[in-house]
């Protein structure tokens, strides 16, 4: 059975820093490209980042510079780590993985960014 389970998501000052995480089991982690999306109330869900299997990123230009996302195929594990956090990064965070083989996504977590 696949499952995605996030986790690291909480309330923080702007200005802050968070880590999200995502533990993959039930497929080959190391043969998909992980990505995290976020979805924001009353808003569609939007791309944040993705890492390839060889280690290649990419960004939404909203999160560039202040977010990275890194995984570890041997932990089975995607992590974002969030900084320099803007109350317009409030949202619900999701990871995915995708592949020929499969897409999957996780049940997410939030993060609100607040005074």
């Amino acid at each position: 059975q696949v499952r995605l389970v996030e986790s690291g998501g909480g309330l923080v000052q702007p200005g802050g820093s968070l880590r999200l995480s995502c533990a993959g089991s039930g497929f080959t982690f190391s043969n998909y490209v992980m990505k995290w999306y976020r979805q924001a109330p009353g808003k569609q869900r939007e791309f944040v980042a993705q890492i390839f299997s060889g280690g290649t990123t990419s960004y939404a230009d909203s999160v560039k510079g202040r977010f990275t996302i890194f995984r570890d195929n041997a932990k089975n594990t995607v992590y974002l780590q969030m900084n320099s956090l803007k109350p317009e990064d409030t949202a619900v965070y999701y990871c995915r993985a995708q592949s020929l083989m499969g897409d999957y996504w996780g049940q997410g977590t939030q993060v609100t960014v607040s005074t």
